[in-house]
């Protein structure tokens, strides 16, 4: 009997060295999927941002260009498709739409040296393109977050808790077509 006490100490002690693993993992999960949560946030300041920009780009693109009615619908419908996005693949697939129909804008605009030159466009077209860096970076930031976070999803033994707990893998952020080009500003 006396031999029994040792097995006892030595299978609480277990015990309690698994139960701390279990915790640091299981926390460490969710430091990693609120830090994917808050990339995502820090990705959609900057859009909101964009989609600000886009209406007073183009009301001064009209003024120059009032003909060209359907390039400007197709920017505004493009923001506002975006701007309607729910999930992430969504997003990605209305920001391609909407990078595509911003190049068009651009390059309706190289066709009026008088709006090239006017100062409120400029303006406006320096702003988006700082802001155009921000999401970039802000997507990188994001995709990093999420890369992390899944890898920790999936590797031993962390699949094992974040299946128990419900931990769901996050996607990325893509860039597909076109749009991977960046939207050219010019002055």
């Amino acid at each position: 009997m006396g031999w029994l006490l040792p097995c006892a100490g030595g299978l609480g002690l277990l015990v309690v060295v698994v139960l701390v693993a279990v915790i640091g993992i299981y926390n460490r999960l969710v430091t990693l999927r609120n830090r994917v949560k808050n990339a995502w946030q820090q990705i959609d300041v900057q859009l909101r941002r964009r989609y600000d920009l886009i209406p007073n780009l183009v009301e001064t693109v009209k003024a120059y260009a009032a003909h060209e009615k359907e390039t400007f619908e197709k920017v505004i419908t493009a923001r506002n498709a975006a701007m309607g996005a729910q999930t992430v693949a969504e997003h990605s697939q209305a920001e391609n739409a909407l990078t595509g129909t911003l190049k068009s804008l651009f390059a309706l605009a190289e066709s009026y040296p008088d709006l090239k030159a006017n100062q409120n466009f400029m303006m406006l077209q320096e702003e988006l393109s700082g802001t155009e860096s921000k999401i970039a970076f802000a997507r990188q930031f994001y995709n990093d977050a999420v890369m992390t976070y899944n890898t920790a999803r999936e590797t031993f033994p962390s699949n094992l808790l974040a299946g128990m707990f419900g931990f769901q893998p996050e996607e990325g952020f893509e860039v597909e077509g076109e749009a991977r080009e960046a939207v050219k500003v010019q002055f």
